[in-house]
């Protein structure tokens, strides 16, 4: 049987997976020397590429001597936690990378707690030791308190640590004496993490991810736990709830660099694509055909937040999207089901609304930027966090954050996250920079990171993951600000805008289409003002000097799809169509937003 090993990589955003597992690939020669292959080769789609983060899990396989080394790039995000659950039943170790002078963060806590809980067998890398202030030595000792106070056991305690950097492409046991390749990793990979453990018996397999071809449907993708499966071989799919399905695996094939090779058996230990089995969930058994037994099922943390969707109404419905029925979102937000576990979706009263749960801002931006992409058009509500009882006590969602400003201004932050109901817990120097962390409720998150990148103009650093649910914490403070509401569908005029920009800052250019109801600015009052500013100047034959000023009209600001979703209020949504993202009311009306006013209080 070919040496196996079957690894994760995980860390917190940044801190250089993705760019790891290339120089890994590149070092194993996966490529040709001629072959132009361009930087983080696992960030595939569009999405991820301009965010310059990872999304979706993704395998890859390395040859290096005589063993095989399976490698699974995971999001840093703990949005995308649901990611990284799942896919951590595939590996039988993981590479927890570190930034050396960050050191472990919290989403490296979130995903690191989630693979000791496994039993999985780490390897430390602290990366980036190139850096200005980057503190190695002191970084591996709080990777050591974190595993500790994780509850890790004497064995994932006693953890090899490498040193190095993944963009010059060097990794070393001593961070002073930097090396010129990968071999000390490879090498460490090779003793320290555990070949497969094959059981003997029937056939097992979990599903733990899929993917989808347009030739042969839905591919379903995990590691053989027990047995062997074959080509042409009938199984049995046990579902999650225990109902058992007789298939047929038509081909299977074994991942091999960037691609997949077809082959006729798989042992147990390696990670496989079956195609052919219909019907298929994650966390799935594929099991024997004559005597099936189930695998433990993947058990997925809960969804911590809420939106509504619903199709688009507004008077500009159908310009732009090909997809605009309640039947088009409906079936696309079940497609999404299929492969995105920490999703959920349910009916709400109205036929063409749907509560869709997820795990944060970025989690839910994701998918409506995907499905806006694909030709869709819908609109969406303002987030809502999901709110439990408990013992018979209200309870809200509490996250801990950490915020990174400069030592000047974070006197500002510590002001900002109190007023939201924040508690700070350390407070400490690292280099020049002030370490801050903090308990807050998820409700007072939304909204916050544009007020903190203004008050510390864009050099703070945050992040925060899911602590648990603890009791209310009473009301937190909203928008401060009103809006400016169009009184009229047409175009705004530059004349309009000019004569009143005293009133506040607008979100919209001259010439640009809009309707009435559409949110066209902030006032600089706390109350919403209806303006009209598609009103051209009347031309007459006096001429008067001083009259015929220039027009001059500040920027408009542009949100991006999450600032929006942090912006709006409870009687606010956000259209969303291919090209465009507008802030509108959900009563068009001066007159029905009068009368439905107490709904939303």
């Amino acid at each position: 049987m070919q040496n196996i090993r079957n690894i994760a990589i995980i860390a917190h955003v940044d801190h250089g997976k993705t760019t790891l597992v290339d120089k890994i690939l590149h070092y194993t020669n996966q490529f040709r020397d001629n072959e132009n292959t361009g930087e983080l080769i696992l960030d595939n789609n569009d999405l991820e590429r301009e965010r310059g983060i990872t999304i979706v899990s993704k395998n890859v396989s390395v040859k290096y001597k005589d063993t095989k080394i399976n490698i699974i790039d995971t999001p840093g995000h703990a949005d995308f936690g649901g990611e990284v659950e799942r896919v951590l039943k595939m590996a039988d170790g993981v590479v927890l990378l570190v930034d050396a002078f960050e050191g472990p963060m919290p989403q490296t806590r979130f995903v690191t707690g989630k693979a000791l809980g496994l039993g999985i067998k780490p390897i430390v890398v602290v990366n980036k030791v190139d850096k200005e202030n980057c503190r190695p030595d002191e970084v591996y000792e709080q990777v050591f308190d974190l595993f500790f106070n994780l509850g890790a056991t004497e064995e994932q305690l006693d953890f090899p640590v490498l040193y190095g950097s993944s963009k010059q492409g060097w990794m070393s046991t001593d961070w002073q004496q930097p090396t010129t390749d990968f071999t000390d990793l490879l090498e460490a990979i090779i003793t320290h993490i555990p070949a497969p453990k094959v059981s003997e018996g029937t056939l097992q397999m979990q599903v733990t991810s899929l993917d989808y071809s347009t030739f042969v449907g839905r591919i379903a993708i995990g590691r053989v736990a027990r047995g062997t499966i074959k080509e042409n071989q009938p199984v049995s799919l046990v579902k999650r709830d225990g109902k058992v399905v007789k298939s047929r695996v038509k081909e299977l094939q074994i991942f091999e660099g960037l691609g997949r090779a077809k082959v006729s058996e798989v042992k147990a230990g390696d990670i496989c694509a079956v195609v052919g089995i219909e019907g298929f969930d994650i966390g799935d058994t594929i099991a024997d055909f004559e005597n099936p037994e189930q695998l433990e099922v993947i058990h997925i943390d809960e969804p911590t937040m809420n939106m509504l969707f619903t199709i688009n109404n507004s008077p500009f419905f159908g310009k732009e999207g090909k997809f605009v029925t309640s039947r088009h979102i409906y079936d696309r937000l079940q497609k999404e089901l299929e492969k995105n576990l920490a999703l959920r979706v349910v009916p709400t009263e109205s036929p063409d609304a749907w509560l869709v749960y997820g795990r944060g801002i970025l989690h839910l931006s994701v998918l409506i930027e995907t499905m806006r992409r694909e030709g869709y058009e819908l609109q969406v509500g303002q987030p809502q966090v999901i709110v439990k009882e408990i013992d018979g006590v209200k309870c809200e969602p509490i996250e801990e954050m950490v915020v990174d400003v400069p030592a000047d201004v974070s006197g500002k932050v510590i002001e900002l996250v109190t007023q939201r109901k924040g508690e700070l817990l350390v407070m400490e120097t690292k280099g020049e920079m002030q370490h801050l962390e903090f308990s807050i409720p998820s409700r007072g998150i939304i909204g916050l990171r544009n007020n903190v990148l203004t008050a510390t103009a864009g050099e703070a650093v945050m992040a925060h993951r899911l602590k648990g649910y603890e009791p209310w914490k009473g009301t937190i403070p909203g928008r401060l600000a009103g809006v400016l509401i169009s009184l009229d569908t047409g175009t705004t005029t530059a004349y309009s805008i000019d004569k009143l920009q005293d009133r506040g800052r607008f979100f919209v250019d001259p010439g640009v289409d809009i309707y009435e109801g559409q949110i066209l600015g902030e006032h600089i009052r706390d109350n919403d003002l209806t303006i009209n500013v598609t009103k051209g100047k009347q031309l007459t034959n006096m001429r008067a000097s001083g009259s015929d000023d220039n027009v001059r009209i500040a920027p408009a600001i542009k949100f991006s799809l999450e600032e929006c979703m942090e912006y709006i209020q409870a009687d606010e949504y956000i259209e969303v169509t291919p090209q465009s993202i507008r802030l509108r009311k959900i009563y068009l009306t001066e007159n029905e937003r009068k009368i439905n006013a107490k709904k939303f209080q």
